[in-house]
């Protein structure tokens, strides 16, 4: 931004404070961090023609219209299977919105979307999950809690004689007298 305004000095009254619009829209280094903010939002698209065989990992909002095989892995992020999308693939993600066809399990910690014209063949893992009138699901749905593995483990380690929880829970045991 100082660079910005020593260009606002040079020039005189009126002239000055139009000016810096022009050079900022022309290149300077202001407007990257401007344009910054606007990238971020944009979502990235894989188009009908692409096939990708492998493991595909990134860290943004991503869109399927093409082919998938292997593994999906946006932890952090949105995926969405477009209408023409074709998934054999493990998908992880923070949300799925399935538009097209899904072959694999799907895992998301926030929620699944299978939408009207949408299929998934295969297991899915969310807290969350919605299917559509219309849609297609074959598999099992595990509706885990946010944080159900931590729970799991405690549920574990309620019969051992070392694990604190089981102290707590068994008064009449002789570890919890000690």
């Amino acid at each position: 931004m100082w660079k910005r305004d020593e260009a606002v000095r040079p020039a005189n009254g009126q002239a000055a404070t139009q000016q810096p619009s022009p050079l900022a829209s022309s290149g300077s280094s202001a407007p990257r961090g401007e344009a910054k903010p606007n990238m971020e939002k944009d979502i990235v698209n894989i188009g009908k023609s692409v096939v990708v065989k492998g493991e595909l990992n990134g860290s943004e909002d991503l869109t399927i219209e093409g082919h998938v095989e292997g593994t999906i892995q946006l932890r952090d992020h949105v995926l969405t299977i477009g209408p023409n999308g074709r998934i054999k693939a493990q998908v992880f993600a923070k949300a799925v919105v399935v538009l097209g066809e899904v072959t694999g399990n799907v895992t998301a910690s926030d929620k699944v979307d299978i939408r009207d014209g949408g299929s998934v063949d295969g297991d899915i893992i969310s807290p969350r999950v919605a299917i559509a009138e219309g849609a297609h699901f074959r598999g099992s749905v595990d509706m885990q809690r946010k944080g159900g593995a931590p729970a799991a483990a405690v549920h574990l380690g309620q019969g051992s004689k070392t694990s604190p929880q089981a102290e707590k829970q068994a008064p009449g045991s002789p570890q919890a007298a000690r």
